[in-house]
């Protein structure tokens, strides 16, 4: 079986995926408890993808949120009995929308760059301070100072990381053409 690895460096923190089809996977914590699963039933239309956390000393799941893709209009995030377009959540910036910014729990800005192997989440300020990373040659995310929010981090890296790979697979189209 591949493991999709995620570093997220709160305090070293290592955070495999089971498999790195993001929308169908395992998330657990460096000690091999499952801490998030996400899983998406097959449809021909209208998918949504279901990220559940485990609620510690209970051994059960609890929805944390829902992503309802879509094609042509803005998909929508769902958490906490609130609904909200991605249009809006996590909107593109910039020229190819390789870039979605997004305000944390914690009210600072942070945007996920979409570069051709992986992403990168960063601080939006003047400093841009990375906080995590995605590349496909390791694998995993590894980052920092991220642990308040990893509800956050994980929901909206299983967006971007899904838009990334879309694109990737039309430059592919396009350039087999």
């Amino acid at each position: 079986m591949l493991r999709v690895t995620v570093h997220v460096d709160t305090h070293n923190d290592f955070i495999p995926l089971s498999t790195e089809l993001i929308r169908n996977t395992v998330i657990t914590n460096e000690r091999g408890q499952i801490i998030y699963k996400t899983y998406t039933p097959f449809r021909l239309i209208g998918r949504t993808t279901t990220i559940c956390k485990i609620k510690p000393n209970l051994n059960r799941f609890d929805v944390l949120g829902e992503i309802e893709w879509h094609k042509f209009a803005s998909s929508k995030f769902r958490s906490g009995g609130m609904e909200v377009e991605t249009k809006v959540f996590i909107p593109k910036r910039g020229l190819w929308g390789r870039t979605r910014v997004f305000i944390g729990p914690d009210r600072r800005p942070y945007r996920w760059d979409l570069k051709s192997r992986g992403v990168v989440l960063s601080r939006d300020d003047g400093f841009r301070m990375e906080v995590a990373r995605f590349h496909r040659a390791t694998l995993g995310i590894r980052g920092r100072n991220v642990a308040h929010m990893m509800d956050t981090v994980i929901m909206t890296f299983i967006y971007v990381e899904k838009l990334r790979r879309d694109k990737e697979e039309a430059s592919r189209r396009a350039t087999a053409s």
